[in-house]
């Protein structure tokens, strides 16, 4: 028997999102979002999390609501090493991106590993997560939780939140639109953090100290060293342990926005003992490459694929003749996708746009790591 979904409530959801439209910022999205989305589907705590629509893993900003901060770690340990219900990279493919763990278990919660190591502890009952997804990207994951006593999520809960699921993706997609860093940075190297094979930071170069004063602040653990390490570098080093150990695929690769605009890489691998098994996982922050950030830009402006491509062959230089023999179409073709995509960057000319997709991002980075000197007359 089928069953009926209540449809969720047109006028809340769209004051919601009008509200998500409005934000500067993730963080800011984050707090109205749930500040709205409790008077619609109640719930006593929450974490939303920005995720690299690339890998799927979380990065930052990250918001926590009414959870303690020692819990991260027990929270991606079931999720990455022994849950099997709900889990994020399953959802962000599903019919529907969200699922609620009493209704998934069938009311046996105990079958969930995170509902005994996490939930329970902290008298949570029910958790209903939501991947944010739009283009087959997720860009987002939200967890709400109800705790002891509330009655768990219901279908209609699940329906209100995963109608939701891709204008609220779409609109932290905006976020990665270029922006002009408020200051030009410093030139810096790779930041390397070495973490045990049990998450906890065993030592840190100058330049991670760097890198992680420029991010977003957020949910952080503290560590012997003196420094606080936000979740999702410890998530990163994490997900290197559990592909090292085939429990997970992928690769352990996000990127963040830091606080002046810039982007940053920051990827894990997990060492080798002596005997072969996994060690320590080594953590390594350097600014990205142009074509790291590429792709995120582009789809901030919601380019099509042929009119991305079409994009970096303007940044090449190449004019309207050439870029149609190399894409097998007519120039007029070609035309109309260049008018498609100045109208989508608000640009009106070509030189505009090499200016606002790649130049005020990457310019500031790379004169900042340019020698320049004067070489007296003779020299070689």
């Amino acid at each position: 028997m089928t069953t009926t979904v209540p449809a969720p409530s047109p006028t809340g959801r769209r004051e919601l999102l009008a509200r998500a439209a409005e934000a500067v910022d993730a963080l800011g999205m984050f707090a109205e979002v749930s500040r709205r989305l409790r008077r619609l589907l109640p719930y006593d705590a929450a974490v939303w999390r920005v995720t690299d629509p690339v890998t799927g893993m979380m990065t930052a900003p990250v918001r926590v609501e009414n959870l303690d901060e020692g819990g991260c770690a027990a929270y991606w340990e079931s999720e990455l090493f022994t849950e099997n219900v709900n889990l994020f990279r399953d959802l962000a493919l599903a019919p529907v991106p969200v699922a609620g763990l009493r209704r998934t278990t069938g009311d046996l919660p105990a079958r969930s590993t995170l509902y005994q190591d996490f939930m329970r502890p902290r008298g949570l009952r029910d958790e209903l997560r939501a991947v944010l997804r739009v283009g087959g990207r997720p860009h987002g994951h939200i967890s709400l939780f109800r705790a002891e006593g509330r009655a768990a999520f219901d279908s209609r809960d699940t329906a209100l939140l995963a109608a939701l699921s891709t204008p609220l993706a779409r609109r932290l997609r905006t976020f990665s639109e270029p922006t002009a860093p408020l200051a030009p940075p410093a030139f810096h190297g790779p930041g390397l953090l070495l973490f045990d094979a049990s998450g906890v930071l065993l030592s840190a170069n100058d330049e991670a100290r760097v890198h992680l004063a420029d991010v977003p602040e957020g949910p952080a653990v503290p560590s012997a060293l003196g420094l606080r390490v936000p979740t999702w570098i410890q998530t990163t080093a994490m997900k290197a342990r559990a592909v090292a150990q085939q429990r997970d695929r992928g690769r352990a690769r996000i990127r963040v926005r830091t606080r002046t605009g810039r982007w940053l890489i920051c990827h894990a691998s997990c060492l080798r003992e002596a005997d072969g098994g996994p060690g320590p996982s080594a953590v390594v922050i350097e600014p990205a490459r142009a074509s790291d950030v590429v792709p995120l830009i582009v789809d901030a402006y919601e380019f099509t694929d042929r009119e991305a491509e079409v994009t970096q062959y303007i940044a090449r230089g190449l004019p309207t003749g050439e870029i149609a023999r190399r894409l097998h179409l007519s120039p007029h073709t070609v035309r109309d996708h260049i008018k498609a995509v100045f109208e989508k960057a608000a640009v009106s000319s070509r030189g505009e746009l090499v200016s606002r997709l790649f130049t005020e991002h990457y310019a500031p980075l790379a004169e900042s790591g340019t020698l320049r000197t004067t070489v007296p007359d003779g020299d070689s």
